[in-house]
């Protein structure tokens, strides 16, 4: 019976580790696609008034990039971003080597 508890302590486990690890890549891949996403609604939204695809990417880029460089001229706000996301990391690794201890005290 112990080794199906250490084996239940171990599948939970994953299934954490698992968890963090999507929540992390879905943190830090946001941080990637909302710019992009931008640019893709800025080129729509002149697209909707009559001005080319082309010439809208042209306008839309630099629009984007200007608004990238004041979030990042934004005294701490990149820290707290970067910030919170290696917290997820953080707990993510506690809440995993948590289960460790679980898995030692049913063993023995």
């Amino acid at each position: 019976m112990n080794k199906v508890n250490v084996a239940l302590v171990r599948l939970l486990q994953f299934v954490v580790f698992v968890l963090f690890t999507f929540m992390v890549l879905v943190y830090f891949g946001a941080m990637i696609l909302v710019p992009l996403d931008l640019v893709v609604l800025i080129i729509n939204i002149l697209g909707v008034v009559g001005i080319g695809g082309l010439i809208a990417a042209v306008v839309a880029v630099p629009v984007v990039a200007y608004l990238g460089l004041i979030v990042y001229k934004t005294p701490g706000l990149v820290k707290m971003i970067v910030d919170t996301g290696l917290d997820l990391v953080t707990t993510g690794k506690e809440r995993v080597e948590a289960f460790n201890k679980i898995a030692e005290s049913v063993k023995g």
